[in-house]
């Protein structure tokens, strides 16, 4: 297993790395500094032909334009928040508004636009890279100095483990999740036969700015019924442009455990995910329209990709019926989410 560090570009003279990652089963990937971004992710098919699953860009000029978000680090809050504001204590705190007319992904300057100290790091079964930042108190409008460290760890099991962790020194809400765009297929068509199973029973419905309304619905009877295996095509056009919900894991103990199984027939790739977190946003890149062509000089078209955010729910600090995301001093945030890959022939 190795790791290698090579120069990806410059941001205002500040240099910026890519950290590749290889273990000695045929997968490799490679992480930025700029916006913790995993930049590709190769991976063996059922044949033994490795291919990258993620999409992106090969350079970093394109990284540094207006796009949906490929493969970056969310923070401090991953997700919406109503109208950009929450309380702590009977305080008031107001975020920008870069979702009209709701705050996105921690803001105009979220953890996705930051360069990150990034190091090597090895253990005996897995190679990684660790990214620090530190926030200042009132970055985007959130309160507290909010210290980050994320570790993104490639294992010999054929794993990408990603393991987050915070402290501040104010009251403060966080949720990190990480953004990768994923297309099974090697890139080769769009996702609609990758098959899903969700192990959740319920999911946070929403409203037209796609914020919960509250309520924890049972799938059971919808579209959003993914507990038997079902591929991501069969119900998209029944709820609109495609998924972008927020589904409740089932027994949820803050707990590693198995969450999520993707399968793609033509490549016999196989995609678990596991996390300690209480939800996962499932994304089907619906608005994704032909305009950006990324690596490879591939033009990404709608449902080209799905995510599989892990995460606490959207617009929690507004919502005292879902699980905290309230961070305090003294205390310390973490989350580990694992993404397993194998294959059926």
């Amino acid at each position: 297993m190795k790791v290698s560090k090579s120069l990806f570009g410059k941001i205002s003279g500040e240099d910026i790395y890519l950290f590749t990652l290889e273990n000695d089963k045929g997968m490799k990937t490679s992480v930025t500094n700029y916006g913790g971004i995993m930049n590709s992710l190769v991976v063996p098919d059922k044949n033994g032909k490795a291919e990258d699953v993620l999409l992106g860009f090969d350079n970093l000029d394109d990284y540094l334009k207006d796009h949906p978000y490929f493969g970056v680090l969310c923070g401090r809050y991953g997700n919406r928040i109503a109208k950009g504001k929450f309380f702590i204590d009977g305080v008031e705190y107001k975020l920008a508004i870069n979702n009209e007319p709701n705050h996105l992904h921690g803001g105009n300057k979220g953890f996705d636009k930051v360069i990150w100290k990034g190091t090597e790091v090895h253990n005996p079964d897995e190679v990684g890279v660790k990214l620090e930042y530190t926030s200042k108190d009132m970055e985007e409008g959130y309160p507290g100095t909010l210290k980050v460290t994320v570790y993104y760890w490639l294992t010999n099991n054929n794993e990408i483990k990603i393991e987050y962790s915070a402290t501040t020194d104010k009251k403060t809400c966080i949720n990190l999740t990480q953004h990768n765009y994923y297309n099974l297929t090697g890139c080769k068509s769009d996702v609609k036969d990758h098959t899903l199973t969700l192990w959740a029973s319920k999911y946070t419905p929403v409203d037209g700015g796609s914020i919960p309304t509250g309520e924890l619905a049972a799938v059971a009877g919808t579209a959003f019924d993914f507990r038997n295996p079902k591929k991501l095509g069969r119900d998209l056009e029944s709820i609109g442009l495609g998924y972008d919900h927020n589904f409740v894991v089932d027994n949820y103990d803050g707990m590693l455990r198995r969450i999520a199984l993707v399968e793609e027939p033509t490549s016999g790739r196989v995609m678990e995910v596991h996390t300690t977190e209480p939800g996962v946003q499932l994304y089907t890149a619906n608005y994704l329209d032909g305009s950006i062509k990324g690596k490879n000089g591939i033009v990404y078209k709608q449902h080209y990709a799905f995510c599989l955010e892990t995460q606490h729910f959207p617009d929690s600090p507004n919502r005292p019926n879902f699980p905290s995301t309230l961070l305090e001093p003294g205390k310390t945030y973490t989350q580990e989410t694992v993404y397993k890959f194998s294959v059926k022939k």
